[in-house]
């Protein structure tokens, strides 16, 4: 597809009300949560700027920095089972009569 293509789907008239693209996204959760379709797009603008002011409502950089934590807490789960699988191996070979 070429730009010219996807420029003309997205400025066609009724591109706006399509749920597809993110003006009409935007009108159709509006309408779904009862407020101002303005105001939840300035609430995604301050959102990805990374100026969020109102409590509850994460940064971009804040959520970039819990999903990598999120991963390195479950790389240290997983080593930790490994650990715990090991050390009950050895604890059994320590406990085994020798012949």
């Amino acid at each position: 597809m070429n730009l010219t293509a996807y420029t003309d789907h997205l400025t066609r008239p009724d591109a706006r009300k399509d749920p597809e693209t993110a003006p009409g996204a935007l009108a159709q959760i509006a309408k779904q949560l009862d407020i101002n379709p303005e105001t939840l797009r300035t609430w995604g603008r301050r959102v990805e700027a990374g100026h969020a002011e109102a409590p509850g409502i994460e940064t971009v950089a804040d959520i970039e920095r819990i999903r990598q934590l999120e991963k390195e807490n479950a790389e240290l789960r997983r080593a930790i089972e490994i650990l715990k699988t090991a050390s009950a191996f050895f604890a059994a070979e320590v406990d085994r009569p020798h012949r």
